[in-house]
């Protein structure tokens, strides 16, 4: 079935997530700090820890810093108690945007995502607002040229909901949240290594934006993934 995430889009978040490596572990240890607090130190035994340690491997982060980390949070040592808050809004053009924050003062994390939102043509809206627009699921894209045929058989036996392929050939296999483990080490054990891999929230449908409204979404965008309590940034925009 044809899709309409665009490669390309895939592409340029990739790079403007390169841009912003420094922040990358700042947000992974919140990250493990808050999976390691709720689920326990013990990754073969919390699935939200084991993907954090995962994210922080591929961001290069050493195995003491990580450890230190989940120590931290499961009480052996003393930490900051963070919390999760999701604010929900709209950007350019009525594109719908989700900021997933991790903060230890919920006060001073509003007024900052607020601020981003009115002051760059964006508006924040109240609970539920946009959150219906996406979807909770495990995603993997691999590149274009890679076997379509061998990903589908491999991520549909392994539980995957659907296998998607763009314009551009580049194939998208979406799960459910608990089955994103399992279907990505069937298809790594084969040698299909994803481009992307992630537990997200999926727009259903996107908007198209071009010219001076998708240079000022971007900048909206890179406001609100500049703010030091934002982890996550999930949006329906066609750039």
């Amino acid at each position: 079935m044809a899709g309409h995430s665009k490669w390309a889009n895939i592409q340029h978040r990739k790079g403007r997530q390169d841009e912003k490596r420094g922040k990358i572990w700042t947000r992974i240890i919140r990250e493990i700090t808050v999976a390691a607090r709720q689920g326990g130190g013990d990754p073969a035994a919390n699935p939200r820890l084991r993907l954090a340690i995962d994210k922080a491997k591929a961001a290069n982060m050493p195995a003491d810093r990580i450890k230190y980390n989940i120590d931290k949070a499961s009480g052996t040592l003393e930490g900051i108690n963070y919390e999760e808050i999701r604010y929900e809004g709209y950007g350019i053009g009525g594109a719908a945007i989700i900021v997933d924050t991790m903060t230890d003062n919920r006060v001073r994390t509003v007024a900052e995502v607020r601020h981003a939102f009115s002051k760059h043509g964006g508006n924040m809206g109240t609970e539920g607002s946009v959150a219906f627009q996406f979807k909770h699921c495990g995603q993997l894209i691999f590149a274009p040229g890679t076997n379509e045929d061998q990903v589908m058989e491999l991520a549909l036996e392994a539980g995957a909901e659907d296998v998607v392929t763009d314009d551009e050939g580049a194939i998208e296999v979406l799960t459910a949240p608990g089955d994103f483990e399992a279907v990505r080490n069937a298809l790594e054990a084969a040698g299909l290594k994803p481009e992307v891999a992630e537990v997200t929230m999926r727009a259903e449908n996107t908007i198209a934006l071009e010219g001076d409204d998708a240079a000022r979404m971007q900048k909206l965008l890179d406001i609100i993934e500049d703010l030091d309590d934002v982890q996550e940034v999930y949006h329906n925009a066609e750039l």
